[in-house]
């Protein structure tokens, strides 16, 4: 298999031996035990695959017929597998976080904003471009090659009108995602969007700030609407997090529900809070899983 690669001019990033025992990156001959979560009968070849191999798998006979493990087999084993991120509301102060930790775990960032002054932030991966979120032609050319969309935007709460800032952007980040074949997208959503399940949050909550909100909260509804219908050809997970403090990443356990909200051993939400830095240490999660694939997760940390 080797050969072949080398015959078709492969661009090959890494290959290790696999069978039950593993190459060292370290160099030398030494060698370590290691379990894998998927059986191995005979040796085969382990390629870690950039990105331009993963769109060839897609397309080329040949990777379909040699590659020796799924895709998403191979992304999960490989501990230095980097992908290229489209992240919208980079500026916000969640998209900061996300940036972030997607640069320090080798990812490369292209940073999409109204205003390209307000990433300061310098980086080797990181592209800062300015875009228009309502305009699927301004999007769809910075969204060319890209592996995952990652929406952080955020629209503030009108008390005498609706808004639609959050339907208004997802038709046109869908439209440029088509039309750039790109085909994930991990976005951010909330709590308590179905209107009926605002009665289960606590009663300050539900008394002063949900009606602050409840225009924001009726769009983004419409929004995870629009997904679950309308994008059955996308991947796209939708992450619906509680309340938002500025604090960064912690190493606390996520607790998920697919509901509206995660509700506690009595049935009452568990929590009503959770970091920024671990949302977005979530969302940057699911670029290795496919436990949330065309869902909306609720989550806190513990």
């Amino acid at each position: 298999m080797l050969r072949l690669l080398l015959e078709k001019q492969v661009e090959v990033k890494a290959i290790y031996l696999i069978w039950g025992l593993r190459r060292t990156t370290t160099g030398g001959n030494k060698y370590r035990r290691q379990r894998h979560s998927v059986p191995i009968e005979e040796p085969v070849l382990y390629i870690h695959m950039t990105s331009s191999m993963r769109q060839e798998k897609q397309k080329n006979p040949f990777f379909k017929q040699h590659s020796p493990l799924p895709l998403e087999t191979i992304q999960r084993l490989s501990k230095h597998a980097n992908m290229k991120l489209a992240v919208l509301g980079a500026s916000g102060r969640t998209g900061q976080y996300l940036v972030t930790q997607a640069l320090q775990q080798g990812h490369e960032v292209t940073a999409l904003v109204r205003n390209v002054g307000k990433i300061p932030l310098k980086h080797e991966n990181l592209k800062v471009v300015e875009a228009n979120i309502f305009s699927a032609d301004s999007l769809s050319e910075h969204f060319q090659g890209q592996d995952v969309i990652v929406s952080c935007l955020g629209f503030s709460p009108k008390l005498f009108s609706s808004i639609s800032g959050y339907t208004d952007s997802m038709s046109a980040i869908v439209k440029a995602m088509r039309e750039a074949k790109v085909d994930r997208i991990i976005v951010i959503t909330s709590w308590y969007t179905e209107p009926n399940s605002r009665q289960n949050s606590p009663i300050i909550l539900r008394v002063f700030l949900l009606p602050v909100y409840r225009t924001v909260l009726n769009n983004i509804y419409e929004m995870e609407n629009f997904l679950e219908k309308e994008c059955s050809d996308l991947n796209w997970t939708a992450v619906r997090p509680p309340d938002l403090q500025s604090m960064p990443a912690t190493d606390k356990e996520f607790l998920t529900h697919e509901g509206y909200f995660v509700p506690g051993d009595s049935g009452p939400p568990a929590r009503n809070i959770v970091s920024r830095g671990d949302l977005a240490r979530f969302m940057l999660l699911q670029l290795e899983s496919n436990e949330w694939t065309r869902k909306a997760v609720s989550i806190c940390t513990k």
